[in-house]
């Protein structure tokens, strides 16, 4: 039945810091921005190395949720890297803190995390 995952919808507190986020920092691919005037929001589809993985939306004042990698939902969103280290200097040059490399006991695997500027929790993990 299901085949892959489409996409991520993520909605912003400011539009433009985490457009400028996701796509000068993260350096995601902006495939469509539209301004939907009826519900005073912009969606933005983004895409990396062509996929389409994310929509990011604004609304006005939108609530908090609860985002700390132990809250209840959606734990964090992974993105693969080749080089861990060379991701995190590209991360930090843009004043993005990140954790401590840790190993994954399991896999042998590096990952780190880090949060987009609402504080939702993202994670690098090495090929």
């Amino acid at each position: 039945m299901l085949k892959h995952i489409h996409h991520v919808a993520v909605i912003c507190s400011d539009y433009e810091r985490s457009k400028l986020f996701y796509t000068e920092v993260l350096g995601l691919e902006i495939i469509r921005e539209v301004y939907r005037l009826e519900r005073k929001s912009y969606k933005l589809d983004l895409a990396l190395e062509g996929q389409y993985i994310i929509e990011l939306f604004s609304f006005p004042d939108p609530p908090p949720r609860a985002s700390g990698p132990e809250a209840r939902g959606l734990r964090h969103l992974a993105f693969a890297v080749d080089n861990i280290d060379q991701s995190v200097a590209a991360l930090n040059t843009h004043a993005v803190v990140t954790e401590p490399i840790r190993v994954d006991p399991y896999t042998g695997k590096r990952f780190t995390f880090f949060t987009d500027p609402d504080g939702l929790p993202l994670e690098l993990y090495e090929l």
